[in-house]
């Protein structure tokens, strides 16, 4: 595929190109490189879908018409699956405010520059209508009850799932139900530009320019602003967020008037959707696709989804779960700081446990070559926590040997991330059951790790369905 695009590059800038870079993406099935001369530099684009790339290429047409900044596009292949468009360089909004996130402070000139990007939101959403044919659009025209309930169960099957908490399903449906019917009841069929957000605003010359838009349908003005001021790993403050919210309704009036009360409660019912779909992709991204960022992105959008969720009580269940969700050890604590130790006991038959911090460091011992207690009637019903599995552990096994080796392996290894500065080690125990060896086992490391270093350690026994934290030793 890297012949067509240099031969695009060709086809519009006579000469081929001197470098090809390819691009890192960000959970995208498409593929960017940077095409670059002397005299030129251009990004290209190869999908897999000829329809997102139509899509794509006639909104930018759209933009660009709309008066809006959006890269133009130089070239497309005979057969859709590439094409060449403007290099808007590298800064996005999102890298730009990077040190404003990290300090909690939000200069004039950040928020100035956020209020500047939103203002430009109502001339994309009614602008773009006018030169585009919603036909085009991938994979879906419009907004709908079919798209919510996707992002819904989204949300319930790859985040409330992943992370294991319990829910009746039936009352969780009635309240998706009722939010459904309430983010449809004011729609006026603009353009939704779906992710409205500021990874997808490059800054070029200081002015903003937007970027992947190929996923827009028809659809209400709120979508776009809940997922722009609620971007939850963007961290603005709530003063930030509310001067945004005016910039956009005073953009907005040129276009069309609204009822300040009945747009702000409009808004926050797209921004408690929002979340629950942000949830849904950090849960399947993070926890199935073991993707660090994913998953660090997590705790913010809880924090944020509880506070919206407090401001109306037209969704109890819902709120109720994420409260739950909230309060699991893995939530609980800021990773990013300081060392974690998540100790597991396990099933042999139920499978090996994911490592959801997404960096596979650790170990998994098999602690099945051990006497097994399970094997006793007396000892079947019990666990390695009771006092008969243990005591016939300590004196009828090689468990204390097997330890020995354990701890001498962990030990290190603890040591070392302590030196680096790595902030997770995922030590798991399976034996055939998971009641007895396994969990022995598990219990005596995370001592041990705890004792010895003081570091924070998360216990998990998979088939007793438990979790607890040792926390750190000051």
């Amino acid at each position: 595929m890297t012949n067509c695009i240099k031969e695009l590059y060709k086809d519009v800038f006579r000469q081929l190109p001197q470098t090809v870079v390819r691009l890192t993406g960000d959970g995208s099935n498409r593929v960017y490189y940077r095409l670059s001369s002397d005299d030129v530099s251009v990004i290209a684009a190869v999908g897999t879908s000829v329809e997102e790339n139509g899509a794509f290429i006639a909104l930018s047409d759209a933009l660009v018409k709309s008066g809006v900044s959006a890269p133009k596009v130089l070239a497309v292949s005979d057969d859709g699956l590439c094409y060449l468009q403007e290099d808007l360089g590298d800064e996005s909004l999102y890298a730009s405010l990077h040190s404003a996130r990290e300090s909690g402070y939000f200069n004039t000139a950040d928020v100035g520059l956020l209020c500047k990007t939103i203002s430009q939101l109502p001339r994309i959403q009614f602008g773009v209508p006018k030169h585009f044919d919603f036909s085009l659009c991938y994979p879906v025209s419009d907004f709908n009850e079919r798209i919510i309930m996707w992002d819904l169960n989204y949300f319930k099957y790859c985040f409330l799932k992943g992370v294991g908490v319990e829910f009746n399903e039936s009352v969780l449906e009635d309240e998706f139900d009722r939010l459904a019917t309430l983010l449809l009841s004011d729609n006026d069929n603009v353009f939704l530009y779906r992710d409205f957000q500021s990874r997808n605003v490059m800054l070029k010359d200081g002015e903003p320019y937007f970027i992947d838009f190929q996923g827009g349908r028809r659809g209400p003005i709120y979508y776009d602003v809940a997922s722009f001021v609620g971007q939850a790993r963007a961290k603005y403050t709530n003063e930030v967020v509310a001067s945004m919210i005016d910039a956009y309704i005073l953009a907005l009036d040129e276009y069309k008037s609204v009822e300040r009360g009945h747009f702000m409660n409009m808004l926050l019912l797209f921004r408690i959707f929002r979340l629950l779909q942000n949830l849904g992709t950090y849960g399947y991204r993070g926890l199935f696709e073991r993707k660090k960022a994913f998953v660090e992105s997590i705790p913010a959008a809880l924090a944020q989804l509880r506070e919206l969720l407090m401001q109306t009580g037209d969704f109890p269940y819902i709120c109720s779960l994420v409260e739950d969700v909230a309060q699991l050890p893995m939530f609980l604590h800021d990773e990013s700081k300081e060392l974690t130790v998540d100790v597991v006991s396990f099933s042999y038959k139920r499978g090996i446990p994911d490592d959801t911090s997404g960096n596979g460091g650790g170990f998994v011992f098999d602690c099945r070559a051990i006497h097994n207690p399970g094997r006793y009637e007396p000892y079947k019903k019990l666990t390695g926590m009771d006092e008969p599995v243990i005591k016939f552990l300590e004196t009828e096994s090689n468990i204390a040997e097997f330890l020995e080796n354990a701890y001498a392996l962990v030990d290190n290894m603890v040591d070392t991330y302590l030196k680096r500065g790595f902030t997770h080690i995922q030590v798991c125990c399976g034996c055939t059951g998971g009641r007895h060896r396994s969990v022995y086992s598990a219990e005596h490391i995370a001592r041990h790790v705890s004792d010895k270093f003081g570091v924070r350690v998360v216990v998990t026994h998979k088939m007793q369905n438990c979790s607890y934290v040792i926390e750190k030793k000051m």
